[in-house]
């Protein structure tokens, strides 16, 4: 049977169904490797800024500790060392009372 003079024949509904699945199946899977591919590539170049941005955490927390038993150790000069750690730990609580309600307060603020 010709269809508008093409000279092609029609093909079952059924069948063209079931090439139209096929084709889907294999353009979505071209497209999940396609997501895949940018994700690992993303993945790789956020390795070395992670790991140095890590590592500066790390630093970070070390000076942290440092400059708290140098207040420590400065106050127990003048007020003994029972006290100066006491008072340095309640500077140091402080600072971060203070931190976690102001990114509490950011946090409510973006919604």
């Amino acid at each position: 049977m010709t269809n508008g003079g093409i000279g092609e024949e029609e093909k079952p509904i059924g069948e063209l169904f079931g090439q139209l699945i096929d084709e889907g199946k294999a353009y979505a899977k071209a497209e999940l490797g396609l997501a895949k591919a940018g994700a690992e590539a993303k993945a790789d170049a956020a390795k070395k800024p992670a790991l140095l941005g890590g590592a500066a955490l790390l630093f970070l927390i070390a000076g942290v500790v440092v400059l708290c038993m140098t207040m420590a150790l400065a106050l127990a000069t003048l007020i003994g060392p029972l006290a100066g750690g006491m008072v340095a730990t309640l500077i140091t609580f402080g600072i971060a009372a203070v931190l976690g309600w102001m990114a509490k307060k950011q946090w409510e603020a973006r919604k």
